[in-house]
């Protein structure tokens, strides 16, 4: 099976469905649309014809890239899907970014190790505190 990486083809749909497949959170569709619209950079990994990973940058473009949505369907993990999509993605950080600029994630736990092998740092370290999130709710 050969896997092919296209780029800037996320959908609505595509972003959807695969998500889904991981039991990731769900969000409305016009919620997405507007998040893939204001995204960097995004790529969708094809095995065949079948879309069986997504990935994406956010930022600024230059000095802070945050990678969201590293997701394969669990049928296709650990058979090269990710690595091909964190190619794609450092391929367009290298052509944008400026020295010494901060590409960011936040791992899905038991996943830090797919990541440390691209040079992410586990947090904390003695220099750089933990990461932390917060799931903004909309005051009514």
């Amino acid at each position: 099976m050969t896997t092919t990486i296209e780029k800037n083809a996320l959908t609505v749909q595509l972003y959807q469905d695969i998500r889904k497949t991981v039991s990731f959170k769900e969000y409305k569709d016009e919620d997405v649309e507007v998040a893939l619209k204001h995204t960097l950079f995004s790529v969708v990994a094809y095995k065949d014809d079948r879309p069986v990973g997504i990935a994406r940058l956010v930022g600024d473009d230059r000095v802070t890239f945050f990678i969201k949505d590293v997701v394969i369907i669990p049928e296709y993990q650990s058979n090269g899907v990710g690595h091909q999509l964190m190619l794609a993605l450092f391929e367009y950080i290298e052509e944008h970014a400026c020295e010494g600029a901060y590409v960011g994630l936040m791992s899905t736990p038991g996943k830090e190790a797919f990541y440390e092998k691209y040079g992410f740092i586990k947090r904390p370290t003695e220099n750089l505190g933990s990461g932390m999130v917060l799931y903004y709710e909309k005051k009514k």
